[in-house]
């Protein structure tokens, strides 16, 4: 199965595959160049056929240029993936997945003077120590291991200032800076997947609209809730990351200076490496923000598309009611024994529910409540604290049933007229516990302009000034209650 249907498999069988593997990794590859218009990919395919058939004889490669660059994009290829970009006629061409993946296999295929075996072992050693510090949940290793690390590192700098410093040694060096142009490389070809990832659910979902028989808004949920799912997956999460990383100018600068460093020491400069090594950090950027505006143009294509279908679908609701309209009109002069007729018009409800705007209570800002700092004063040490340890339960219940009564007669009424009915007994405590029962009614409404003034009568305050009764008097906005 792979064999006949996989591209890459199917391009490293074909008849021409050193013309297609050399051309594409030289035009794509070696550049970075991620699309390119078909007039510039023509012609340098032109040119190309050109020198082969220079050299091999003018019945090679028969066809034009344009034909193979088409044949290579066709369904039973699929080596380049044609397309055309937003605001263009002209059709473009990129490498895909299968294609990339093919030329780095290709490319691994050639004799290398040094295999290096150290810096990758000691990467895989890495990665296990940084997955086995960041899953440990015992604060007690993870601290051990942090002062096992602090102890390394001040022995480290203690033995730099006595001027033994450890220092990599030229195959050391190479076998590192080897490890990192493969990856460098493998990562620059990870984007054309992350692309193809991306395109590849822009197309189901657009499948998925043309074939939707239900409710726009289950449309519209399921598609988020897969975009989302998307760009929390594993793959999202960590391309996410990568921009975060690389999108900070003080980290670029720094890989600037690193690189620039290392490809200047005599044994990495032996290893003659690419050129493009350079800016390669440059390319990822460039690659990761082209992958970033292909997310992007998928995103205002598809709300094109969903506009197109919610345009269609008013077309559709103008039509029925230019239909009734029409039907209207055409019995505008029929008798009218003919409209009572049982099977003339069929309504299924028989009235309509309208819901006015205006029955809707309108926005008021709320009232900011000022505190008023005052200074706390010493007491008297002789006072009895007795009343601090005093509880006193209120009866919402007794409460609830007051307002019930109250609403028997009435539609509406305020919490000062049910006070003035039934004055409060317990004090501050019954009248939160008033205010309580009003958030809890879901009819319930508070008049922040207007202000009731409630009073009660306190007993036993404590204070030898006032042994007798005295009356409290409180300031609250207007509490309605509202019968349900």
């Amino acid at each position: 199965m792979q064999r006949r249907q996989h591209p890459a498999w199917r391009l490293l069988a074909a008849d021409s595959a050193p013309l297609v593997a050399s051309f594409l990794h030289r035009v794509f590859v070696v550049p970075n160049v991620r699309v390119m218009a078909q007039s510039s990919l023509v012609q340098l395919l032109e040119d190309t056929l050109y020198g082969l058939r220079e050299q091999l004889g003018p019945q090679v490669f028969p066809k034009t240029a344009q034909a193979y660059v088409n044949d290579w994009a066709a369904n039973d290829k699929g080596w380049l993936r044609k397309f055309y970009p937003t605001g263009s006629d002209e059709p473009h061409f990129d490498l895909t997945p299968p294609t990339e993946r093919a030329l780095a296999w290709l490319g691994g295929l050639s004799d290398r003077s040094f295999v290096g075996t150290e810096s990758r072992l000691l990467t895989l050693f890495a990665l296990l120590k940084q997955m086995n510090d960041g899953s440990e949940t015992n604060p007690q290793a993870r601290v051990a291991e942090l002062q096992k690390q602090r102890d390394a590192i001040d022995a480290e700098i203690a033995r730099v200032l006595e001027g033994d410093m450890a220092l990599l040694d030229d195959t050391a060096l190479k076998d590192r800076f080897q490890q990192f142009t493969g990856l460098a490389r493998e990562l620059l070809a990870d984007f054309r997947e992350v692309e193809h990832n991306f395109r590849a659910l822009d197309r189901t979902v657009r499948e998925r609209i043309a074939l939707w028989d239900g409710a726009k808004g289950a449309l519209l949920q399921e598609i988020v809730g897969e975009r989302d799912a998307i760009s929390e997956s594993d793959q999202g999460r960590s391309f996410r990351a990568f921009w975060d990383f690389l999108m900070s100018q003080s980290r670029q600068e720094k890989f600037t200076q690193l690189l620039e460093r290392v490809l200047a020491l005599p044994p990495v400069s032996s290893l003659a490496p690419d050129v493009r090594l350079k800016r390669v950090h440059y390319d990822w950027l460039e690659a990761g923000e082209y992958a970033q505006r292909t997310v992007a143009q998928l995103s205002q294509q598809l709300r094109r598309f969903l506009d197109d279908k919610a345009w269609l679908e008013n077309r559709r609701i103008m039509e029925i009611l230019r239909g009734i309209e029409g039907k209207s009109l055409a019995l505008r002069d029929t008798a009218p024994e003919a409209l009572r007729a049982p099977d003339f018009m069929q309504i299924n409800e028989v009235g309509a529910g309208v819901i006015l705007p205006l029955e809707r209570p309108l926005y008021q800002p709320p009232l900011h409540t000022a505190l008023t700092s005052v200074a706390l004063q010493a007491g008297d040490d002789d006072v009895d604290a007795a009343a601090l340890f005093s509880q006193i339960r209120v009866d919402k219940a007794a409460l609830s049933a007051h307002i019930t009564r109250s609403l028997q007669t009435r539609a509406q009424v305020t919490l000062a007229e049910l006070l003035q009915t039934r004055p409060l007994q317990q004090g501050l405590g019954e009248l939160v516990a008033y205010l309580q029962l009003a958030s809890e009614a879901p009819g319930s409404v508070v008049d922040e302009s207007t202000m009731d003034a409630v009073e009660w009568v306190a007993r036993g305050d404590g204070d030898a000034d006032s042994a007798g009764p005295v009356t409290r008097r409180a300031v609250l906005p207007r509490v309605i209650f509202v019968r349900g």
